[in-house]
């Protein structure tokens, strides 16, 4: 999109549709921070806290509403689909490699200790 589109936009776009698209952007920063406050967690713990199903689920919805969104030039649908779609990879990111170093550490341990002996009293 050009500048001169968007000053275009801009100036034929009502003051009520404005509003409304503030209203948007605000909605959509609150309806985020409940995603926000996850990805700090998991951040933190260095690994995803929430069940591996939920953040393929959400990559899924997110890339279609994020390719629908595109399609309407929705601006407040758009940033909010596309700051979901990073946080969503960086979860998966954390599961699978949780699970490679599960998977190392499993495979390190096929050596087994020798049983403690206990001596009779």
């Amino acid at each position: 999109m050009d500048v001169s589109r968007l000053v275009e936009w801009w100036a034929s776009t009502s003051s009520a549709e404005l509003v409304w698209l503030a209203i948007g952007f605000s909605a959509q920063l609150m309806f985020s921070m409940r995603f926000i406050v996850q990805w700090i967690a998991s951040e933190r713990a260095r690994r995803s806290i929430v069940p591996e199903l939920f953040w393929y689920f959400s990559f899924a919805g997110g890339l279609m509403l994020f390719g629908y969104a595109l399609h309407r030039m929705d601006p407040v649908f758009i940033l909010g689909q596309g700051t979901g779609l990073l946080i969503y990879s960086r979860n998966i990111y954390f599961i699978w490699s949780n699970k490679k170093l599960d998977g190392q550490a499993s495979a390190g341990n096929e050596v087994r200790a020798e049983p403690v002996k206990v001596p009779a009293e």
